[in-house]
């Protein structure tokens, strides 16, 4: 009979630390050889504000990361698209608050031909006027397509009740039905001229890199890439916060059978001189998990919902504490009071329970949210772009599991102070007096 094996603690892990140098042309490049991961994962980061872009042309940013990869001056749209396929390559681009992002992922022995088109793609798009116009489609209906969506219409209304008229983070990043309207090609080639170039940008390269000349096959393909009309970003503001946040808001959604519900209130960013380690702790305990708070009462006490889950959103600048989830229609009132109650409880403390199972969960499971190259990639992009050390992770992680609960207390204090912002996407007939003695102040509605 063999004797029953004994459960070791889990060997010391740090993030893994890249070599980094700087092409010629400024373009900084962070290198991870990753033995293994035979799939390489390149990520591009340039910062850029997208406070910057006109008032009236909001999602400029966005449609032109979309329009990279469709045309460029070597390659049409289906000539660029054909070269990918061939070569396993694909290629996404977005914009978040803090700059445009681009994500290549291809086979290791196509190395030199994904940095060529990802070059060819930054430095020299041509944005076909045929693209363009599909593309501006594209995002109209999608911004149909989100409406009729509870949870994309309840992300809308809560940037827009949570952070000032003024502030662009109060609209969407990828611009309105209006503005979209309003955009024409040579927004798109005024947009990238100013707001894409090598200065201040990042390259991340990670994967299986033995015997292959990195540095040659990057300098010689983005190292060539120039942008002389680019304007380095800005440091990235906070968004500022609306002075009548603190309200409920119902968005009317006729006949709907489930109310979608979002809490938030303003938080911290990755660089809060605080320390972000409390902070992926205190998601896991209120809402990371089926024994968290708010699921060990609404979804299995209740019956209520099928999950809830918060957790904090860290912008480049400033962030966010959200709470989201759907109920059934005619427990809306009963789920929300429930829901306040428990995120205003919690600043009376956590346990030591609460405590060791979020700090085993956030350090012990991060060797594998980082095992793969494109998590590692992924990370080290954000990493950059919103100016952090390199070592931040691996630095992190080990404050995590020195956390005492008096640390969990006391960042909770400094973000929940109990002024909450409240979105409520359901039928408002069913829904609003259901509110009535159970929520602070005047209930606003709005139409879907």
């Amino acid at each position: 009979m063999s004797a029953r094996p004994v459960v070791a603690p889990p060997a010391p892990w740090a993030f893994p630390a890249p070599v980094e140098h700087v092409l010629d042309n400024g373009l900084r490049v962070l290198v991870h050889d990753l033995p293994g991961q035979y799939v390489l994962s390149l990520r591009l980061v340039v910062p850029a504000s997208l406070a910057d872009e006109p008032r009236d042309r909001e999602g400029v940013s966005a449609m032109t990361a979309r329009l990279l990869d469709e045309g460029t001056a070597q390659h049409t749209s289906e000539e660029f698209a054909e070269l990918m396929e061939r070569h396993g390559m694909v290629l996404g681009a977005g914009v978040s608050d803090g700059g445009l992002m681009v994500d290549v992922d291809v086979p290791q022995a196509h190395l030199a031909t994904a940095a060529r088109l990802l070059t060819a793609a930054l430095a020299e798009p041509v944005f076909p006027e045929g693209e363009v116009r599909r593309i501006l489609r594209t995002r109209q209906a999608e911004i149909e397509q989100e409406r009729a969506s509870a949870g994309h219409r309840g992300a809308r209304e809560l940037a827009r009740t949570l952070w000032d008229d003024h502030d662009r983070a109060s609209r969407p990043s990828a611009g309105s039905s209006d503005t979209i309207g309003a955009i024409t090609r040579a927004d798109l080639v005024e947009r990238h001229a100013r707001s894409l170039g090598p200065r201040g940008a990042t390259l991340v390269l990670a994967g299986a890199l033995a015997g292959i000349p990195v540095t040659d096959v990057l300098a010689g393909t983005l190292g060539s890439w120039t942008a002389p009309d680019h304007v380095p970003a800005q440091p990235a503001r906070p968004p500022v916060p609306a002075a009548d946040r603190a309200r409920v808001v119902v968005v009317d959604r006729p006949g709907a059978v489930q109310t979608e519900i979002l809490v938030a209130c303003p938080g911290p960013d990755r660089s809060t001189p605080h320390g972000w380690a409390p902070h992926p702790v205190l998601a896991f305990v209120l809402g990371g998990s089926p024994s968290a708070r708010l699921d060990a009462v609404l979804r299995e006490q209740k019956g209520y919902t099928y999950g809830v889950r918060a957790g904090f959103r860290p912008r480049v600048a400033g962030g966010s504490f959200v709470t989201a989830g759907s109920v059934r229609t005619e427990v809306t009132g009963d789920a929300l009071a429930i829901l306040l109650g428990i995120l205003d409880t919690a600043r009376d403390g956590f346990t030591d329970a609460e405590l060791r199972a979020g700090v085993d969960y956030v350090a012990k499971t991060a060797p594998g949210r980082y095992a793969t190259a494109d998590a590692v990639a992924d990370e080290t992009a954000a990493l950059a772009l919103e100016g952090l050390p390199l070592d931040f992770t691996t630095r992190n992680l080990e404050a995590v599991r020195a956390l005492g609960r008096d640390d969990l207390d006391a960042a909770y204090r400094r973000t929940a102070t109990g002024e909450w912002t409240v979105v409520l996407v359901g039928d408002a007939a069913r829904v609003l007096p259901q509110l009535q003695g159970r929520v602070p102040g005047e209930v606003t509605t709005v139409a879907l």
